[in-house]
């Protein structure tokens, strides 16, 4: 499992942000209610030196180290209850000197021990879903929202489609970095893009650095990184295509096919396969005709090294409209 680097250094920072900004402010907080109180300055002072005190009580043998301890406890009770007080004769809550996290758990660190705090875990999880690439799509495509009513009982494409919503809800489910290429066959309409995302949005839940994009956008990013110049180059990011723990690749054969485009997928394929990184690719292309597009290097990872998974059933889209 991986996040994606650059958002788990980003969000890394902003916690020791935050970690450090809690302390000036619980220090802030301190220093105007001294100013305020000389009593409770002069408390804060024998609070400091409470944990020196019940060292110093528990040195030595003999049987009264017990009663030693608890004398300096009772004393240390006594001076919070008396702080309490008066904090609240000035009107300050109990707590108003202490660090204002914004989460307790962690103390805005984002681990408790050397685990992940859940409010870390749900700040990656929301930056891994905008540079996924998807963008608005996560908004209305998921498991919960494809509608299997949507194919045809008679044909058999609904039970078709039910094996195929299972086999993916199960693969994201269980993703790891062993897991399966998938090659999503079928027209245009049946949901290629829709269970791609919704794969997509619970493989980010579950930890993992996803990156989807089409075919004509991955050639782009290699052509700006080659050919680009100043802002342009720099906007690419090529080693997304390799580094990412899930690629989804939409909309293979819509690219323009020349030497260039086949090297770059075949770069990107080979590179991910040698690497056990497992890869999506959506695609409108029968078998015969990626035979046909593409070189035989290409054409024997696609049909060789990828699960098929074929989408039936007539063009969701249309059946919309005509409704």
């Amino acid at each position: 499992m991986g996040y994606n680097k650059e958002n788990y250094r980003r969000i890394r920072q902003a916690y020791q942000t935050k970690y450090l900004a809690a302390y000036e402010k619980a220090d802030a907080r301190m220093r105007e209610v001294h100013a305020k109180s000389p009593e409770i300055a002069a408390i804060d002072r024998q609070l400091s030196m409470t944990g020196a005190e019940i060292a110093m009580a528990a040195i030595g043998a003999g049987p009264d180290y017990r009663t030693r301890v608890a004398a300096v406890q009772e004393k240390n009770q006594r001076l919070q209850r008396e702080r309490a007080e008066l904090m609240q004769q000035l009107g300050y809550p109990v707590d108003y000197t202490l660090p204002p996290y914004e989460c307790p758990k962690c103390k805005d660190t984002g681990f408790i021990e050397t685990k992940m705090c859940d409010c870390m875990h749900r700040e990656l999880v929301l930056a891994a879903l905008e540079s996924s690439g998807l963008g608005a799509l996560m908004q209305t495509q998921s498991f919960e929202s494809f509608d299997l009513m949507q194919y045809s009982a008679e044909t058999g494409d609904r039970s078709r489609m039910q094996q195929n919503f299972d086999l993916l809800r199960t693969y994201a489910e269980g993703f790891d970095l062993q897991a399966k290429n998938m090659l999503f066959v079928g027209p245009t309409g049946l949901g290629k893009t829709h269970l791609s995302t919704a794969v997509a949005k619970r493989v980010i839940e579950r930890g993992f650095d996803v990156y989807y994009t089409t075919a004509i956008g991955m050639v782009a990013d290699f052509e700006h990184a080659r050919f680009g110049r100043g802002e342009e180059r720099a906007a690419a990011e090529p080693t997304r295509y390799v580094d990412c723990d899930l690629l989804i690749l939409d909309d293979l054969g819509t690219e323009v096919s020349n030497q260039f485009t086949n090297s770059v997928i075949y770069t990107v394929l080979n590179e991910r396969i040698n690497l056990k990184r497992p890869t999506i690719i959506n695609t409108n292309l029968t078998a015969r005709d990626i035979k046909t597009r593409y070189t035989d290097r290409i054409a024997s990872r696609l049909l060789g090294e990828y699960s098929p998974v074929l989408f039936v059933g007539a063009d969701i889209r249309l059946r919309k409209i005509k409704k």
